[in-house]
This record gives structure tokens, sequence and C-alpha cells, in this order.
């Protein structure tokens, strides 16, 4: 059997894959904190409580009105998405203009009460998902078995990020929704509905939770406390990246997935803290983060 540094080659492989699958997660999670904070200036903490959501609805619709995967692979994330513009319309729109602080507390108070409401209703115990059909089972690539499944959650979560990613950079609109945020008056002043733009900005980025919350449910256990033990780790993945840097969010959450997946391997023990000793280091030589812009 091939070794690598005295480790099955197979086996490390495996664990390199396990990297990409959390670092897809990383990645989708950390690009709709990028996407919220970079063009509307918010900390939304309650990011985390909404991947949990997307992950809650799309076992609700299978459970109970049978809709299949892929169905609630596309419903799951507008029902996040209506949720968070209500969610905008109603609070959020009232902080923008305040101090980072406000819309860490609030959005810190909406987890509380999202995780409570669902721990209310389904407890703390996880709930099963099944796998599709069609993504069951494995490939073997000859050097290692290829689980379908998590393949499939690296190519949906690398393209969806790409996507997004030129949408905003490389279009009309998001040349529009980066102007909407530096000068809003003057954007007005071309017509467009700016307050509509922030509210349609905020729901598409809760709704890329929702997105990953689907991806995750047949590989996690459902339950209202998942989103909890995720968004720490997110965030320090956001701040390594640069606060708002939709390409560093991506770069940056899929890289560190690899590096916390071959922590495991070489050094067990330092696995769960890496991300924040790499957070340290890039926060002492560079403080606005990798892709972040000094100021």
């Amino acid at each position: 059997m091939t070794e690598l540094f005295g480790i099955p080659l197979p086996a490390l492989l495996g664990q390199l894959l396990l990297g990409l699958v959390n670092g897809s997660f990383y990645a989708m999670l950390s690009l709709g904190l990028a996407v919220i904070f970079g063009l509307l200036n918010v900390i939304n903490f309650a990011h985390g409580a909404l991947y949990m959501m997307g992950a809650f609805v799309a076992w609700l619709g299978l459970t109970y009105l049978g809709l299949n995967y892929w169905v609630m692979l596309v419903l799951a994330p507008i029902v996040v998405g209506i949720f968070g513009i209500i969610i905008e319309r109603l609070l959020m729109r009232h902080i923008y203009k305040l101090d980072h602080l406000y819309g860490l507390l609030l959005t810190f108070g909406l987890t509380l009460l999202i995780e409570g409401v669902f721990r209310s209703f389904f407890g703390v115990l996880g709930q099963p998902y099944p796998t599709p059909e069609l993504l069951r089972g494995a490939t073997n690539l000859g050097f290692m078995v290829l689980p379908n499944y998590r393949a499939w959650v690296v190519v949906a979560s690398v393209t969806v990020c790409l996507i997004t990613w030129f949408v905003i950079e490389r279009t009309r609109l998001g040349a529009l929704l980066r102007a909407g945020t530096e000068n809003p008056k003057l954007v007005e002043a071309f017509g467009v509905n700016v307050p509509r733009m922030v509210m349609l900005t905020y729901g598409f980025g809760v709704g890329l939770a929702g997105f990953a919350g689907v991806l995750a449910a047949p590989v996690l256990q459902i339950s209202p406390l998942m989103g909890s033990n995720l968004i720490i780790v997110v965030f320090a993945v956001v701040v390594i990246g640069g606060m708002g840097s939709i390409l560093g969010a991506i770069v940056t959450g899929l890289g560190l997935g690899v590096v916390e997946g071959m922590t495991k391997v070489f050094w067990p023990e330092a696995s769960s803290t890496v991300v924040f000793i790499i957070m340290a280091i890039v926060l002492l030589i560079r403080p606005a983060g990798l892709f972040g812009k000094e100021k």
C-alpha cells in the first residue's frame, strides 16, 4: 500500500476529501456573511441559525409534504430568504447607520430566539435526512473510494460560490449593489430603489445559508444546535479572508477546510484550534485579512 509521511494514501486522501467537504460549508456560510457585511455593513450572527433553519425546512418538506431533496434544494433557500427579508424589513433596517455592535447584539438575540423555538418543537436530538437516491453509493477511483454525495457537496458549493462572486464583482447588478452601499442617494437619483435592493441582498445572503443547510442535511444530524457549533469557525474564516471580501470568503473557506482536515491526520489535538491560530497570525501580519482592503 502506498504511503505518504508514513500514512496510507487512501486514508490521507479520504481526510483531504472530508476537509474539502467541511471547507465547502465554510465557504458557503462565510460567503453569505461576506455578502451581508460587504454590501450592508452588518455582522449577521444569526447566520448559523438560518443555516440550521434551511436544514429543518428540507426535513419538514420531506417528512410532512413528501417533497424530495431536489425540490427542497431550491425551495428551502427561498423560504429562508423570505424569512430573512421579513427580518430585514422589521428589524435590520433600523440599525444600518448605527455601530456594528448593535447589529451583532440584535442578530445574536435572533439566534437565541430561533434556536429556542426549534428546540421547543424538536428537542436537541438530531433528525436523520436520507441521501438522495441519485447520489447514493460511492465511486472507486483506484487510489480511494469517493462517496458520491460528498463529491456533489463540493461541486455544488464551489459552483454557487463562483456564480455569486461573478454576479457581485463582474456584472452591472453587482456594481449597483456596491454603489448603493457607498452612496445610496446618488444611486437613487438614477431611479434605483436602494431600500428594496438592500432588502433583496439580505434575503439572498441568508438564502445562501439555507442552501448550505440543505446540502448539510444528509451529511449531519439535523438539530437546533448545528448552526451554533459552526458559526464561530465561519466568523474566523471571514476575518482571515477579509471582512466583506467575496473572493476571500470562498478561497479561505475551502483552504481552511483542507488545512483543518490535514491537521486531523498529522496533529489531531490541534485540529479544533488550528483555524483560530491561523486567524491570530493573519491579524498580526495583516489586520484587514488576506483579501481585505487596508483603510
